[in-house]
Parts: structure tokens; C-alpha cells; sequence
């Protein structure tokens, strides 16, 4: 058979279309989430350290108060303002990369922080921490979004829900430890092993992405100049406020109207750039706008009920802040355990997550309608009913607005869902402090006068033949406003509740268990 008659090779038949590979969480998938898991708990963690410690700082370095006050306000407003923008940085730079830098930049800042000669350089090294440690949850969140399978998706969810609901009540106890038996110095060195276990732990397991450094052709550098120092000065007149009196103050008067103005010529920006910081187009979600409404609300709530019984029993019972660590560590402890199975209970197909949440919510109030009748002869163990009811009901509040907030987006909206949750619960957290705060303030001074007004309308009773009257006086004034605010965190809780009938949308798990 000569060549002209050798039979024609058929054309090769297309390719029939792959479906796109399943995500398989493997084992060192799993070390490099855990390993950003752990620093971002590490970060929650060190965020308690100059509350709790200032005093020893102030004595030490020779701060005065008000001077003090500052170095928590600076971290605060670096750490809000950095979520924001991590999430950007972290598709252009490679999640793995930027996650490694950000943890070591922030256990770098914080064993030069106790070495800073003077005032100002602890401030600069102290914000600059807040900037590499606000930077570590939204990268959390990025990492359970896109890597895990959807079987367990919720799972890496409930491990970002640990830094609201474990976090907070761990990093107290932490702290406490290390500067009543160690040194203060100790209380920011401590992050040191966990940063470098958390280092090999994400350079060994998170997947290397390449670089996208062609992002910066349309990098929004408008975008960047007005919000951060938008973040900054909300944040800072948030936590200044109490101290100064709010608009009484100039200083006050200049951050939140200059931090709001900014922020408005900001979003103006973000809806029409072409790769924006934020989407706002995505608040047209009806799931994703209620988590972010709902989730300033709880936050407000997980957050009044650690510093409530923390204060009173201060003030009341003179309880420094190591003996109110039980207090805190029987509701974080437990979190390891009640996390998972609320998870479990929200990846049923049958289980509609937002009677979960209101089922939280209706929990929470009942654990503040419980601590509303407190008296001034209450110790640690009167809180233990209240913390134990909050063991399921945290979780349950806060796991399902994660659900809400990611299940109806597209993979490629993760990273901007990502900026809005964190910097909303980094912003919602600051303002619930200050709302905290001022309230505080405004309820003892009803109680303190409406007090004083009685015992000065009993001209029988002789202040020299009550030494202790002043005492007293004091500690009648601190448990009625601890009451007082255990009912308005309750009527919060019940509003959120009122607001799931018509706002959120049904969502069923990524894929129901079998």
C-alpha cells in the first residue's frame, strides 16, 4: 500500500469538559489552617494585654493616664483599619506569603514593644503591631471560604467563630497570668513560640499561590487614602470618647466628623472603582446585610456580657483581673466542644439556621435577664448559671451569621465578604465599648444622685456612725447600673430576634452531612 493510500488519522474527538476539581482537605491543608487559626487566636489574644497590663506598663515606663490611654486606642484603630484592607493584599500578594509576613512582622513587634525607650516609640511599635495583627482574621475567613471542601466548610467557619467567642474570654486570663507572675514584659513575649509554630504551620501547609502584582495597574489608591485614615479616626474618637466626654471635647468633635466625612467620600469611591477595597454592590444581599446589622448587635452583646460581671466583681468585690479568669475560661473552654456541634446541627439540610441563631439569641437575653437581679453580695460563683446558659447560646448566635453571610455568594466575592465581616466586627466591637461605656457612665450618675438625694432627705441617719456608708453607697451604685445594663443587653438580644422574620432569606449548608 503505497502512501496516497494510507487511511487518514481521524481528527482527534474534543476533549469531553472536566468538571473543576474538588476541594480535598488533606493533612497539611489542615496544619496550615490550624496554623492560621492559631494566630489569629494569638492576635485576639495579645489585643487584651495593654488592658490588662497598662497599669504595670504606666508604673514602669513612667506613662501617665491619660497618656496610657492612648496606647490602646492606637492598636485598636491600626488593627480595625487593617482588616479592611488585608484582604486585597493577600489575593495580590498570595495568601501564603502575605500570611507568614503578617505573623512574623507581629510577633517581631511585639518582643520590641516592652523595649521602647519612650512614649512615642512604644506608640509607633505598638500600631504597628495593630496593623499586623488586625491584618491575620480576615485571612481566617479567606482560607475556610476557599480551601475547604463543602462538607465541612461550617467547620472552618466555627474554628473563625472561636476569635468572637473564644478569644475574648481567653485573652483576659492570658494576659492576667503573665503579668501577676511573671513580668509584664512576659504578657507580649508569650506570643513568641505561637508565632513561629504558626509561621511552619501555614509555610508548610497552605498551597503557594503566584504572584498578581498586575492588580496594582488598577490599585485603588483614592480608595486607600480616604478610608484608612477614615477607620482611624472613628476608631480613635470611639475610644478617646468616654475619656474626654465626647463632643464636649474638640479633639472628639474633629475625629468622628472628620473620620465620618471621609468615609463617606470613600464608599462614593469603592462603587465605582473598578477593583475596590469593598463591594458595595454585594449589600444587596439580603443575607449578607443582615449579618452585617446583626452582627454589630451581637458583638454588643458578647461583649457586654465579659466586661459586666468583670467590672462588678472589680469594683465591687475587689477582684483583680487573675481571680475573674474562672469567669471567663468557664465559657471559652467550652467553646472547643459547642462550636463543632452547632456546626454539625447547622450542616442538617432540615435545621433552618435562623431559628439556631434566634434560639442563641433568646438564650443570651435569658442569661442577661438572670444577671439583671444581682446584688451587691454577689461573688464569682452567683455568675456560674449565667456562663454555663452561654456556653451553647454564643455559638449559636454568632455560627449562623457566618452561614448567612458567605452561603449565597460566588467564590469570587470571598475576598470582599471577607473585608466587609471583619472590618464590621473590628468596627462594631470599638463602638459597643463606647456605647458601653457612656451608658455606664450616664446610669451611675442617675443612681449615684438619686442615692445621695434619699440619704440627704434622712436627717435620723449619721454618716460619723456609718464609716462605711461611702463604701456601700458605691457598691449599691455599681450593682444597680450592672443590672441596669444586663436589661438593655437583653432588649438588644430580643430586637435581633424581631428582625429574622423578614430580612433574611432561608439557606441550606454547603452540602448536608449523610
Amino acid at each position: 500500500m503505497n502512501a496516497l493510500s494510507a487511511p487518514v488519522p481521524a481528527a482527534a474527538a474534543p476533549a469531553a469538559p472536566t468538571s473543576p476539581p474538588q476541594a480535598v482537605l488533606s493533612t497539611r491543608l489542615a496544619v496550615g489552617l490550624c496554623g492560621v487559626l492559631l494566630a489569629v487566636l494569638i492576635s485576639g489574644i495579645n489585643e487584651n494585654v495593654t488592658k490588662v497590663a497598662l497599669a504595670d506598663i504606666r508604673g514602669a515606663m513612667g506613662f501617665s493616664v491619660d497618656a496610657g490611654s492612648w496606647i490602646v486606642a492606637v492598636y485598636t484603630a491600626m488593627s480595625v483599619s487593617a482588616m479592611a484592607f488585608a484582604p486585597w493584599c493577600a489575593v495580590t500578594f498570595s495568601l501564603r506569603r502575605f500570611a507568614m509576613c503578617m505573623i512574623g512582622a507581629f510577633m517581631l513587634l511585639g518582643v520590641l514593644c516592652p523595649l521602647a525607650p519612650d512614649l512615642p516609640s512604644f506608640l509607633i511599635l505598638r500600631a504597628l503591631q495593630g496593623l499586623a495583627g488586625g491584618a491575620l482574621p480576615p485571612l481566617l475567613m479567606s482560607v475556610a471560604l476557599r480551601f475547604l471542601p463543602p462538607g465541612i466548610k461550617l467547620y472552618g467557619l466555627a474554628g473563625y467563630a472561636l476569635t468572637a467567642t473564644f478569644g475574648p474570654s481567653l485573652g483576659t486570663p492570658m494576659a492576667a497570668l503573665w503579668v501577676e507572675y511573671v513580668g509584664w514584659h512576659w504578657a507580649f513575649w508569650q506570643i513568641v513560640p505561637w508565632c513561629i509554630a504558626a509561621i511552619a504551620m501555614v509555610g508548610w501547609g497552605l498551597p503557594q499561590d503566584p504572584l498578581r502584582l498586575e492588580r496594582f495597574a488598577q490599585f485603588n489608591g483614592l480608595g486607600l487614602a480616604l478610608g484608612l485614615p477614615a477607620l482611624v479616626m472613628l476608631v480613635l474618637g470611639l475610644v478617646q470618647g468616654p475619656r474626654l466626654d465626647w463632643f464636649a471635647s474638640p479633639l472628639i468633635c474633629t475625629l468622628l466628623g472628620g473620620g465620618s466625612g471621609l468615609l463617606v467620600l470613600f464608599f462614593y469611591n469603592e462603587w465605582s472603582h473598578p477593583l475596590p477595597f469593598f463591594k458595595l454592590q454585594l449589600l444587596a444581599n439580603r443575607n449578607l446585610s443582615y449579618a452585617l446589622i446583626t452582627l454589630g448587635g451581637v458583638l454588643f452583646v458578647l461583649l457586654a456580657v465579659i466586661l459586666i460581671p468583670s467590672s462588678f466583681l472589680a469594683q465591687v468585690q475587689g477582684y483583680r483581673p487573675l481571680q475573674t479568669a474562672p469567669l471567663m475560661l468557664w465559657v471559652a473552654i467550652p467553646q472547643l466542644l459547642a462550636l463543632p456541634l452547632v456546626a454539625t446541627l447547622l450542616n442538617q439540610r432540615r435545621v433552618d439556621c435562623r431559628w439556631v441563631q434566634a434560639t442563641g439569641l433568646a438564650l443570651l437575653a435569658l442569661a442577661c435577664w438572670l444577671g439583671s437581679h444581682l446584688g451587691t453580695d454577689w461573688n464569682r460563683d452567683n455568675f456560674v448559671l449565667l456562663q454555663l446558659v452561654q456556653i451553647l447560646a454564643q455559638p449559636m448566635a454568632v455560627l449562623p451569621l457566618l452561614l448567612l453571610a458567605t452561603g449565597s455568594l460566588a467564590p469570587a466575592d470571598g475576598p470582599f465578604a471577607s473585608a466587609w465581616f471583619n472590618t464590621v466586627k473590628g468596627f462594631a466591637a470599638v463602638l459597643a465599648g463606647g456605647v458601653l461605656e457612656a451608658v455606664t457612665t450616664a446610669r451611675n450618675h442617675l443612681h449615684s444622685t438619686a442615692l445621695v438625694d434619699r440619704l440627704g432627705n434622712a436627717p435620723w441617719l449619721d454618716a460619723a456612725a456609718s464609716p462605711s456608708l461611702g463604701a456601700r453607697l458605691h457598691a449599691q451604685v455599681v450593682a444597680l447600673t450592672a443590672a441596669d445594663l444586663y436589661l438593655l443587653v437583653a432588649v438588644v438580644a430580643v430586637a435581633l430576634i424581631a428582625l429574622i422574620p423578614w430580612l433574611p432569606t432561608r439557606i441550606f449548608p454547603p452540602r448536608a452531612v449523610a
